[in-house]
């Protein structure tokens, strides 16, 4: 294997930023006799004035002939004409970010791509067969969006726009390359994209793209649930979610992908609580206010946090009634989470979000063990965000959100959860049998410990003697 010195690895001392990095790649392939060229999202963004993510290179040289300039590579997608090329171990930049591509994803990497024209998609997600090319007019003509079909030289500054890409920037228009149905038909998953892309930058989506989304909205699952789940997930937490949501209801995507939000249109809710409209104008208003880049669990908590509403919607004599819509809702969205491969803490935490949101209701009238326990759930601060969005998107009330603040900026750490007065041990040591009822036992001396009512190990037993008697607890 031919080991030849890369183009960036000559200022190893000095910390290299993710577009030099990429630029000496460039360098480095020109220098072997290839063309080469930025390409994909990193050419719009920069046009757009924003900071890439990741930065990809496009070129005529071949996987092998990539990974032979460059030893140290990952063929992760050589049969499509993809290698990842880290930062050099010996970078002061790459010391934290080369050895491991799977721990990080494309940080520290550039991804190389041999130009290639995409011989057909049977599957709708993947190339039956790939031909690479040596003309990145042929290379462009098979990637989604015009605004993704720029390629820059980065040396000179030219920009090579052979699909009319720059002036779909300038018109605020996603539009697909060449017909929109062929782009579709070749990756399902691009119709989420273009309303993930439209909603991102409040563009427009072509009307000829958006007819094409809604006569193939149906086949989209013909792509992975884990993609979809990606992509939906990208569309919360890009700071633009309400607007994705809409563009998704409107191309006919939501009632394919999401059915159970979708049934949350025109379920009226009791006014007096509820001023701004239906189920599922408060959950837009709620989307409306997730932060940019906000978590995920928050983000899906906020979006299925009333899912169970509508099945459970009933017009009693006082006012509309949702009753067990939490229990309902928590069940839904376990279902809906499983379908879309999420894990299981995060399923966990999501759950816990649909679960515990109606408790705020109550944090007033909580006996202070209650409160304690309630405070200090895990990722508790995702739970308190969850319910000041879900004040600001109905009555604007946040007396409890402030209640919660308060007690846990007042209550010390040993306070809220305090190192416990007696042990299991302890128990055995008094002459309880072992069994199910320690847990029991323990949690009632624990929620007597955050009342303040027991204060020493003596006071527990004491407690324990006079409110679980021995012979209750004998087999």
């Amino acid at each position: 294997m031919e080991n030849l010195t890369p183009f960036f690895a000559r200022q190893t001392k000095n910390v290299i930023t993710p577009k030099q990095f990429a630029t000496s790649v460039i360098a480095t392939l020109r220098d072997r006799g290839h063309q080469a060229y930025l390409c994909g999202g990193c050419v719009r963004d920069l046009l757009l004035g924003r900071e890439p993510a990741d930065y990809d290179v496009t070129t005529d040289a071949t996987p092998q002939q990539v990974m032979r300039i460059f030893p140290e590579t990952y063929a992760v997608g050589a049969q499509f004409g993809v290698v990842l090329v880290p930062l050099p171990k010996d970078s002061t930049a790459g010391a934290d970010l080369a050895p491991d591509v799977a721990s990080h994803g494309k940080s520290g990497v550039v991804e190389v791509a041999t130009f290639r024209c995409d011989v057909s998609y049977s599957d709708g997600r993947r190339p039956d067969e790939v031909r690479f090319s040596n003309d990145p007019r042929e290379d462009v003509q098979r990637r989604d969006f015009t605004i993704n079909g720029l390629l820059l030289d980065p040396m000179s500054g030219e920009v090579l726009d052979y699909v009319a890409g720059r002036s779909d920037l300038e018109a605020h228009v996603i539009r697909t390359i060449g017909d929109p149905r062929q782009r579709f038909g070749e990756d399902k998953l691009r119709m989420l994209r273009a309303v993930r892309f439209a909603a991102r930058f409040g563009y427009q989506i072509d009307p000829a793209t958006m007819a094409a989304i809604h006569e193939m909205a149906s086949q989209i699952f013909q792509v992975s649930h884990e993609r979809v789940r990606d992509e939906l997930t990208k569309m919360l937490t890009e700071g633009h979610a309400r607007d994705a949501f809409l563009l998704l209801d409107e191309s006919g995507l939501l009632k394919e992908v999401l059915p159970e939000i979708s049934a949350m249109k025109g379920v009226e809710q009791p006014p007096q609580y509820h001023p701004e409209g239906d189920v599922y104008v408060h959950t837009l208003l709620l989307l409306e206010n997730l932060p940019h880049l906000c978590l995920p669990t928050l983000a899906w908590g906020a979006l299925l946090h009333d899912v169970g509403k509508p099945p459970t919607f009933r017009v009693a004599p006082d006012r509309i009634r949702f009753d067990g819509h939490v229990e309902v809702g928590v069940k839904m969205a376990e279902v809906m989470l499983r379908r879309l491969r999420f894990s299981n803490d995060d399923t966990e935490q999501i759950l816990a979000l649909i679960q515990n949101h109606m408790r705020f209701g109550q944090i007033t009238l909580m006996k202070e063990s209650t409160l304690k326990k309630f405070l200090r759930m895990p990722k508790f601060e995702e739970h308190l965000d969850l319910h000041r969005m879900d004040c600001m998107a109905s009555h604007r009330i946040l007396s409890a959100y402030e209640f919660a603040q308060e007690k846990l900026a007042s209550i010390p750490a040993e306070k809220m959860r305090p190192a416990p007065l007696i042990t299991g041990d302890d128990l055995i040591a008094a002459g309880y049998a072992p069994g199910p009822r320690f847990k029991e036992i323990l949690s009632a001396v624990e929620d007597e410990q955050l009342e303040g009512s027991l204060l020493s190990k003596e006071d527990a037993l004491t407690f324990v003697a006079s409110e679980f008697p021995l012979q209750n607890t004998r087999a």
